[in-house]
C-alpha cells in the first residue's frame, strides 16, 4: 500500500500527468474560490455592522470562517472535480502497471458526472456533521479524518471498478475489499488535509486507487 502511495505521488509530477494536473488544479481552484466567494457572501448578508473596530474585527472573523470552510470544503470539491480527469489518469497507470492487460473503458459522462455529484453531496453533508463535533475537544478532528478516509475511499475505488465492471459489481468489490480500500482512503485523507498539495488530490487518488483495483483484482483472481 505504501509502495502504490508512493508511486502514485511522482506520477502526479511525471510528464504524462503535467497537462492533466493543470487542467485538475485550475478546476479545483476555481470550485473552491466561488465556495469561498458563496460563504463569504452569505455570512455578510446576515451581518451588518457599521461600528469601525467592530466591523474590522467581524471582518476578519468572517475571514477565519470562511478560511475554515474552505478546507472543510476541500474534499467535496475534489470529489466533484474527479469525475472530468479521472478516466484520463487511470488510463496511465493502468498502462503502467498492467501493459498487457485489457483496457478500462471510459466512464459515460453521466455516470461520472453523476456519481461525483453523488460523493459531493454525501461528502459535504458528513463534513458538516464532523464540523458539529469540532465543539467536543479531540472528537472533531478525528471524525473529519476518518470521515474522509471512508467516502473518498469508496469514491475513487469504485470509480476504478467502474472502468471494468458494472457499478453493483463495483459496489460489491469494493465492499468484499472493504478493508484494504479504507486504508488507501486514509492516504488520501492525509493528502486531502495538506493545503495546497490537496489540489492534486484527484490526480494522487486516481492513480492510487487505479494501483490499488488491479492489484486486488490480481489477488482475487490468484488461485487459492
Amino acid at each position: 500500500m505504501l509502495q502504490d502511495a508512493l508511486d502514485s505521488l511522482s506520477d502526479i509530477f511525471s510528464a504524462p500527468f503535467r497537462s492533466v494536473m493543470i487542467k485538475s488544479v485550475a478546476l479545483t481552484v476555481a470550485v473552491l474560490v466561488l465556495g469561498g466567494f458563496g460563504l463569504d457572501r452569505l455570512a455578510l448578508h446576515f451581518v451588518t455592522v457599521s461600528n469601525g473596530w467592530l466591523a474590522a474585527a467581524i471582518s476578519i472573523a468572517i475571514g477565519l470562517g470562511v478560511a475554515a470552510g474552505l478546507v472543510l470544503l476541500a474534499a467535496p470539491a475534489t470529489s466533484l472535480v474527479a469525475s472530468f480527469f479521472f478516466d484520463e489518469v487511470a488510463a496511465i497507470v493502468e498502462r503502467e502497471v498492467d501493459p498487457n492487460g485489457p483496457p478500462g473503458r471510459a466512464l459515460s459522462l453521466w455516470d461520472g458526472t453523476f456519481a461525483s455529484l453523488r460523493f459531493a453531496a454525501l461528502t459535504l453533508a458528513v463534513m458538516l456533521a464532523a464540523l458539529v463535533l469540532l465543539f467536543v475537544p479531540g472528537v472533531g478532528f478525528a471524525a473529519w479524518f476518518v470521515a474522509n478516509a471512508y467516502l473518498l475511499g469508496r469514491e475513487y475505488f469504485e470509480l476504478a471498478a467502474m472502468r471494468f465492471r458494472s457499478a453493483p459489481e463495483a459496489r460489491a468489490m469494493r465492499r468484499y475489499f472493504a478493508g484494504p480500500v479504507f486504508m488507501a482512503g486514509l492516504i488520501v485523507a492525509a493528502f486531502v488535509s495538506v493545503p495546497v498539495l490537496n489540489l492534486a488530490t484527484p490526480l494522487f487518488a486516481a492513480a492510487l486507487m487505479a494501483r490499488l483495483h488491479k492489484r486486488l483484482e490480481r489477488q482475487a483472481l490468484a488461485p487459492a
